[in-house]
């Protein structure tokens, strides 16, 4: 009861109100770090039932679910490569080693101009090449003609950032990008694009040659939240606990002299 009334006399009343706003704002913080665990958790839920789900199977028609609702689920898709229209993504490596890797539409089976739907492709991603075979035009090597049929997941496409470098938007034909604008793309395309990409999964039997194929890695982690807003409950804890220490300890002075006036009345 004695330090309560300390801690809010003339004396310390204003170092207790920042010390109560410092707590306030630390538990604020560890609320928030709760929020976006929860928002991790629900998008680690959303995503496991993504890769749970069947394979897309692309025919050509347009997919009436949301684009981004689509990423990293797996597809099916079968036709012939343009590979006129193909374009390679820069600065890619491969342990270590600089390439490319080749985006080519897919011009999906079924969709052509002697039916009523439209010609319509997908990009794919078919993987990296070395930067030596760009260097010296060998990229036919690894054209692939006639029907082929390619499983692979979903990617959304990638627009400039407002923040990037504009110089990386050339205007006219592109035949080397630094990401797969799939809107820019569809500029130079004569038919339709599906508005994301895919990228191919390695064959069964793994990588033996170029192009050379990963998957991107699905991280189902809760992240770091869990431990920050611990974190910061025990920082408040610390603050307060640390500045009723510091109190108590200034009382036996100011008690002891009390009690030295009760003696000589």
């Amino acid at each position: 009861m004695q330090l309560l009334k300390a801690i809010f006399s003339r004396k310390w009343i204003g170092p207790t109100v920042v010390v109560l706003l410092g707590m306030a704002v630390m538990v604020r913080l560890s609320i928030w770090q709760f929020d976006r665990l929860a928002e991790r958790r629900a998008a680690n839920a959303v995503l496991m039932a993504t890769l749970a789900s069947e394979s897309i199977v692309l025919t050509g028609e347009p997919l009436a679910a949301d684009v981004a609702q689509l990423k990293d689920r797996q597809v099916v898709a079968e036709g012939e490569f343009d590979l006129a229209n193909q374009v390679v993504l820069l600065v890619q490596s491969w342990q270590g080693q600089a390439g490319v890797h080749l985006i080519t539409p897919l011009v999906i089976a079924g969709s052509d101009t002697a039916n009523p739907k439209p010609l319509r492709a997908v990009l794919v991603d078919r993987g990296w090449v070395p930067q030596t075979d760009v260097d010296n035009g060998n990229l036919a090597i690894y054209d692939e003609t006639g029907p082929v049929r390619l499983t692979g997941v979903v990617a959304l496409s990638q627009p400039l950032s407002r923040y990037g470098n504009p110089e990386l938007e050339a205007a006219g034909r592109q035949t080397a990008v630094y990401r797969v604008d799939v809107p820019r793309l569809q500029e130079q395309m004569p038919y339709d694009l599906l508005p994301f990409y895919i990228i191919q999964a390695p064959p069964p039997a793994g990588n033996t040659a170029p192009p050379l194929r990963e998957l991107p890695e699905v991280d189902l982690s809760e992240g770091s939240h869990l431990s920050y807003a611990l974190q910061w409950l025990l920082f408040t804890c610390i603050l307060g606990g640390g500045y009723l220490i510091f109190v108590y300890r200034s009382l036996p002075k100011a008690t002891a002299v009390h009690q030295d006036d009760n003696d000589e009345t």
